[in-house]
C-alpha cells in the first residue's frame, strides 16, 4: 500500500499546475493591436464600466505547455473513449465518430439566414421528426427542448394547454408519479402549476396497480410513467393502466430516458401513450455528460397536435420546406431558434446508418447484456433489488456490510468510471449497473473480475474500502464541505520573504 501512495504523490509532484508552470513574459501568441482613429479610445468604443481596471491575471506559457497541460488533463479524465461507463439510467456508450464528422457539415448554418437557403438543413429536421414518431409510435414531433427535463416541461405544458382548451384545468389538478420515477417527474410537474401524488411500487419492481386505480379520477391530468422503469424493468400491465387512464380522460406520458431498452421492438404510442419525450444524448448517439448541450424531442398523439411548440417544420406544396408559426393553440416557442441542432444531425445520422434492423439490435443487445451481467454479479455475491429478468439496467446490492459508495471510489482504481449510486431511492445501498449494447462481451467479463477482486480484497484487508481510491490523483475528498465551501478561483500566493 505505501508503494501505490509514494508512486500516486509522485506522479502529482511531476504534474505541476498551469500557474506553476508561468514564466513571466512568456506566451504562445501575440495578437495585433488595435488600430484605432485619432481621437478614438477604448473607454470610447467599450464603455468605462466595460474596462478592466487591474491586470488580468492568467498564465503565462508556451503554446506547447498549454497543449500539453490540456492534453495531461485530458488523460486524467475518465471519457467512454478510454474507460468502461456502465452508468445506470445514463447510457453513457460509445458514440461513433462518423456522427459527429456528420454535424460538422453544418457549421456553416446561421440560425438567423433566410430558410430558402438551409433547406437541407430543414429537410433534415423534417425527416428527424418524422422518424422519430415512427419510432415512437406517435402522431407528431417537436425537436426544440434542449434536454429530457426540458422536454418534459414541454411535454406537460402541452397537457396543460389541452385541459386549458376543453375547460377542465381547474378541476385537473394532479400528476402522478411513482415513488421510483425519475427526480425531474415530480419537479416538472410543480413548476406546471400542478400537485404531485406518488404511488408506491409492488414487490415485482413494477407500479402496484390497486395502489394507481385507487388514485385515478377526474381531478388527475396526467400519470408519468418510465417504462421500463427505473429498477430497469418493464411494466407489465402497462396496456391496463393505459386503458384505465382513458377511462378517466388522463394523459399519459411516457419518460423516454430508457427508450434505448425497446427502441425497434416495442412503441409507447403502441402502449397508449399521449406524450413522450426522448433523450437523444441516451438513445440515440449524442454525446452525454459534461454539462454539454442535450436534446429532448417530444412526441404527442393527433388531440395534442395543435399545441406544440413553435414554429414548425412544414413543407409546402411546392416541396420547399418552412417555418409554421400560425399555431393559434401552441403553448410557444420553448427554445431559441430550432434546438441543439448539431445534435439533431447526430441522431438523424445515427439512425439513418442503422435503419429499422439496426435499432432493433440495439435494444436486443442492451438487454443482454444487462442481463448478462446481473446473473454473473449474482455468482461473486451481490444481490438484485428484484430477482428477475431486467430490461437495459438493473439494481444491485452489495454484501451486507459493505457500502455503495466505497465500493464505487475503489473501481477508480482499476479505470472504471462508477455505476449510478444510490438511485433509485426506494432501493437501499443502489448499485444501478448498465453496460449498454456497445460494450464487448470481453469487457464486461472484465468488469466482472475487477468487482469480484474488490469484494474479495474488502474481506481479507480490514480498510482497504474506507480508503479507497488509492492511485487517483485527487483521494477521496469531504464531499460535504466541497459542496458547501468550493474553492472555484485560484488566488496567486505571496511571494515567500
Amino acid at each position: 500500500m505505501t508503494a501505490i501512495l509514494e508512486q500516486t504523490k509522485k506522479h502529482q509532484d511531476d504534474y505541476p499546475l498551469i500557474f506553476e508552470r508561468s514564466k513571466a513574459g512568456r506566451r504562445g501568441a501575440v495578437p495585433p493591436q488595435a488600430n484605432l482613429a485619432d481621437g478614438v479610445n477604448l473607454e470610447m468604443l467599450l464603455g468605462a464600466d466595460n474596462l478592466r481596471v487591474r491586470k488580468l491575471e492568467l498564465p503565462e506559457v508556451s503554446e506547447l505547455d498549454l497543449v500539453r497541460h490540456y492534453t495531461g488533463l485530458a488523460n486524467r479524465q475518465m471519457s467512454v473513449d478510454k474507460n468502461f461507463y456502465p452508468l445506470g439510467s445514463c447510457t453513457m456508450k460509445y458514440n461513433p465518430k462518423v456522427n459527429e464528422a456528420a454535424a460538422a457539415h453544418f457549421t456553416q448554418l446561421h440560425p438567423y439566414q433566410d430558410p430558402s437557403t438551409a433547406q437541407g438543413a430543414l429537410e433534415l429536421l423534417h425527416n428527424l421528426a418524422r422518424d422519430l414518431a415512427q419510432i415512437t409510435g406517435m402522431d407528431a414531433v417537436t425537436l426544440q427542448p434542449a434536454a429530457g427535463a426540458h422536454g418534459e416541461f414541454t411535454g406537460i405544458l402541452m397537457i396543460r394547454k389541452y385541459f386549458e382548451s376543453l375547460g377542465e384545468l381547474e378541476t385537473r389538478r394532479v400528476v402522478i408519479v411513482p415513488d421510483a420515477a425519475h427526480g425531474t417527474n415530480p419537479a416538472t410537474a410543480i413548476m406546471a402549476g400542478f400537485e404531485v401524488l406518488e404511488i408506491p411500487g409492488n414487490d415485482k419492481g413494477e407500479v402496484d396497480f390497486a395502489a394507481l386505480e385507487a388514485a385515478l379520477g377526474t381531478h388527475v391530468a396526467a400519470i408519468m410513467l418510465t417504462n421500463p422503469n427505473t429498477l430497469g424493468i418493464f411494466e407489465t400491465r402497462i396496456l391496463e393502466i393505459s386503458q384505465r387512464a382513458r377511462d378517466f380522460g388522463i394523459q399519459l406520458y411516457y419518460d423516454g430516458a430508457n427508450t434505448n431498452a425497446i427502441v425497434g421492438r416495442a412503441r409507447p404510442g403502441d402502449m397508449g401513450f399521449d406524450v413522450i419525450h426522448l433523450n437523444l444524448h441516451k438513445t440515440f448517439t449524442v454525446p452525454h455528460g459534461g454539462g454539454g448541450p442535450g436534446t429532448g424531442p417530444v412526441g404527442v398523439k393527433k388531440h395534442l397536435e395543435p399545441f406544440l411548440p413553435t414554429p414548425v417544420i412544414g413543407r409546402l406544396d411546392d416541396g420547399v420546406y418552412g417555418l409554421e408559426f400560425d399555431r393559434p393553440q401552441s403553448i410557444g416557442r420553448v427554445r431559441s431558434f430550432y434546438g441543439n441542432f448539431g445534435n439533431l444531425v447526430r441522431a438523424y445520422t445515427y439512425i439513418r446508418a442503422l435503419g429499422a434492423e439496426g435499432l432493433h439490435d440495439v435494444s436486443s443487445m442492451a438487454v443482454l447484456n444487462a442481463n448478462y451481467l446481473r446473473v454473473k454479479f449474482g455468482q461473486i455475491g451481490f444481490e438484485t433489488a428484484y430477482s428477475r429478468i431486467n430490461m437495459h439496467e438493473f439494481v444491485a446490492v452489495p454484501p451486507k456490510g459493505m457500502r455503495t459508495l466505497d465500493i464505487a471510489k475503489a473501481m477508480l482504481d482499476h479505470g472504471i468510471h462508477p455505476m449510478t449510486v444510490y438511485f433509485p431511492l426506494v432501493v437501499p445501498e443502489a448499485m444501478m449497473v448498465e453496460p449498454t449494447e456497445t460494450e464487448s462481451l470481453e469487457t464486461m467479463d472484465a468488469f466482472v473480475e475487477v468487482m469480484d477482486t474488490i469484494l474479495r480484497r474488502a474481506k481479507s484487508e480490514a480498510g482497504y474500502l474506507e480508503g479507497a481510491p488509492y492511485t487517483t490523483v485527487v483521494r477521496r475528498l469531504d464531499e460535504v464541505t466541497a459542496a458547501k465551501r468550493p474553492v472555484l478561483t485560484y488566488k496567486k500566493l505571496a511571494a515567500a520573504k
